[in-house]
């Protein structure tokens, strides 16, 4: 039985023989067709391709060549990152049936890891949404409760670890992407320090903002599987990092001498009562290891969202540009001349959310408003960043609240764009900032629905972030928790 198995323990069977490579893709491959993509995660499945490339993983182990910690073990990738053997839609009309000529930079180093890719997954349009329900193939339904959102945009990829689709996967994280829809469904997920990991290959939302990161069912897959995707490439000028992530797999159980930060603010006003409560029990299990913690006012609280989604509406307004009908993607058929053109392929290849976030981002880039907005906003990324540079010099890392609520109903939030802006009001400053982030499953509401909490830290802190997620989740076992119902195999 393979239900609940971590990636690394996973690879270790395989390593000792128990289990064949082919052995382990068929029982995923056979298990997602059983299930019949009950929950929508997939919008693509490799199977073909994918038991070819465990014959070659299985040839290499057998021949004794050194592969990661990770060889052998099924991936799947948020729909969003360049695969050339796999459609990349976006989950949007606009890129129905494309097929990229290349591979993103990540899956070129998975493969050198011995990974093997088995899908890619559903997410919201060009990752435009925090509950994976703005997507033109249908919403993503939450593990936990079928009725409920997995959270976004990452949402197709955290529902399928936690219901046991796939050991692990990838997502992008703009404004919280990876870390909500982990809090939502259980899962424990990794924002990297922006230019960790190259974005080449990751189709564009918001530039200064995208991150790739791994989500798994514990923080030992995410470490081994950041430590595969990170490091330097010549592709992304904007991937600053020398050299790959090495995370020492320490066997501490004590946090002496770690300062952690606890932002009131944080949790006062909107935040659900049993989220706060959840989030306050794992700030006491972290002291109960030694750590200290120290209350503080977090500042501009007002100004955060705003300033977050006038860049990135910005920026995916020039990104979006790109699909215009002419080299690729969707053309309406109904087009009589250039500009008609345009004009449909545009309106019937994007959804709502999409031309929401579109036409916001070119209002505060036009002449008449550019310095009403968009340079305002920029000097309050500049002041969020000094902020968090400042509060490092007091603590080793600050925790919070993931979102105010858990998983909400399907279509509650969908026609209230405000009301669904704001459940990001926890997790956009640390991508306005660059700053790298975990987040970890810490309980469950009365409705029995999964709670998580995220520690944050200053950029490259990310060893200090896992070591600390190791020792509460030594702690704790809400990461092994998997929801009734789940897949079995």
């Amino acid at each position: 039985m393979l239900s609940g198995i971590t990636a690394l323990e996973l690879s270790a069977l395989i390593k000792a023989g128990k289990m064949s490579v082919s052995e382990v893709v068929n029982t995923y491959l056979t298990l997602l067709e059983g299930l019949k993509n009950k929950n929508n995660t997939f919008l693509a499945v490799s199977g073909g391709n994918a038991l070819v490339r465990a014959k070659d993983i299985e040839r290499k182990i057998n021949s004794g060549e050194t592969l990661s910690p990770l060889a052998g073990v099924p991936i799947a990738l948020k729909d969003n990152i360049s695969t050339k053997e796999l459609g990349t839609t976006c989950a949007s009309k606009m890129l129905n049936g494309y097929l990229p000529v290349y591979n993103a930079t990540v899956v070129e180093r998975l493969d050198q890891a011995g990974m093997i890719i088995i899908g890619k997954l559903n997410m919201d349009e060009f990752a435009m949404g925090g509950s994976s329900e703005t997507g033109a193939f249908g919403p993503v339904f939450n593990p936990w409760d079928i009725s409920r959102v997995a959270g976004g945009s990452s949402g197709g990829s955290a529902a399928a670890v936690a219901g046991g689709e796939v050991p692990a996967a990838l997502g992008s994280d703009t404004g919280g992407s990876i870390r909500q829809p982990c809090s939502f469904c259980g899962v424990t997920g990794i924002k990297p320090t922006y230019g960790a990991v190259s974005r080449y290959g990751l189709i564009a939302y918001a530039s200064s903002l995208d991150q790739i990161g791994p989500i798994g069912r514990d923080i030992n897959d995410c470490a081994a599987l950041l430590s595969v995707i990170s490091g330097p490439d010549e592709k992304d000028s904007t991937c600053i990092m020398e050299k790959p992530f090495c995370f020492h797999n320490t066997d501490a159980e004590r946090l002496d001498g770690i300062k952690i930060g606890l932002p009131r603010n944080y949790l006062d006003g909107g935040i659900d009562q049993e989220v706060k409560n959840r989030v306050l029990e794992a700030a006491k299990e972290l002291e109960s290891a030694g750590a200290v913690f120290e209350e503080f006012e977090m500042p501009m609280m007002d100004y955060i969202v705003e300033a977050y989604y006038i860049i990135a509406g910005a920026e995916a307004s020039s990104n979006l540009s790109r699909y215009d009908g002419l080299k690729y993607g969707y053309r309406s058929e109904k087009a009589k001349n250039l500009s008609e053109m345009y004009r449909l392929s545009r309106s019937e290849g994007f959804g709502l959310e999409v031309k929401r976030r579109i036409m916001l981002g070119s209002f505060v880039l036009s002449s008449g408003y550019y310095d009403a907005y968009y340079k305002k906003a920029l000097q309050i990324r500049t002041l969020i960043k000094d902020t968090y540079d400042s509060l490092f010099q007091r603590f080793d890392m600050i925790l919070s609240p993931v979102a105010p609520t858990a998983a909400y109903k399907l279509g509650a939030n969908i026609d209230d764009p405000m009301k669904m802006y704001m459940g990001d009001i926890y997790t956009v400053s640390v991508n306005l900032a660059g700053l790298p982030a975990v987040s970890l499953p810490c309980g469950f509401d009365k409705k029995a629905l999964p709670v998580g909490f995220q520690l944050i830290g200053d950029t490259f802190s990310e060893e200090k972030l896992i070591n600390t997620a190791r020792v509460y989740q030594c702690r704790t076992d809400y990461h092994k928790r998997v929801p009734e119902g789940g897949a079995a195999i």
